[in-house]
């Protein structure tokens, strides 16, 4: 029973301390313009996917995991705003952070019935793209290969839509 006790109370701890955290999140801000670090990263699907293949795009950039609720809230706005706009040059690049395999990730980004690339992101991707401590994460790179925006929560359609048109 005192074991059952202190796991409960170091739960709560925990809870308290990550509720506090995201809490302190860095508010969504318009970034610091620089060139977007140039990556390889291959998604679920086999393909390769580089910097370069997104030349003349938006590229939007969401570090999320499936254990994230916030990340699993915004999935339908990024898969409403990706058909609107796929076409008018918006491209999405979902980096999972889960630690799983690409079979048992892909397997759940079909059932959720995303529609963008989706990759694990690699310990380099992170590094050069410094998403930060907290997800979701967005990063939002212009035609031009610059980043223009970064955010750290939960990214609307609404917000996702303007950025879009802002940046293109």
């Amino acid at each position: 029973m005192k074991k059952l006790i202190a796991a409960g109370a170091a739960l709560m701890i925990a809870l308290t301390i990550a509720a506090a955290a995201a809490a302190c999140a860095p508010p969504k801000q318009d970034a610091k313009v620089v060139p977007a670090p140039d990556f390889s990263i291959k998604d679920l699907e086999g393909n390769t996917l580089s910097l370069a293949s997104y030349k003349g795009k938006v590229l939007v950039i969401n570090f999320w995991a499936t254990w994230c609720p916030p990340c699993r809230r915004e999935i339908p706005d990024f898969i409403a705003v990706y058909k609107e706009l796929k076409s008018e040059g918006l491209e999405i690049l979902g980096l999972s952070v889960d630690e799983t395999t690409a079979p048992a990730l892909l397997d759940w980004a079909r059932k959720q019935g995303m529609n963008y690339p989706i990759a694990l992101a690699t310990p380099e991707i992170v590094a050069a793209y410094e998403p930060g401590e907290f997800i979701p994460a967005t990063i939002i790179i212009d035609r031009k290969g610059q980043i223009r925006y970064r955010q750290s929560e939960m990214m609307d359609k609404d917000t996702l839509v303007g950025l879009f048109r802002k940046y293109r």
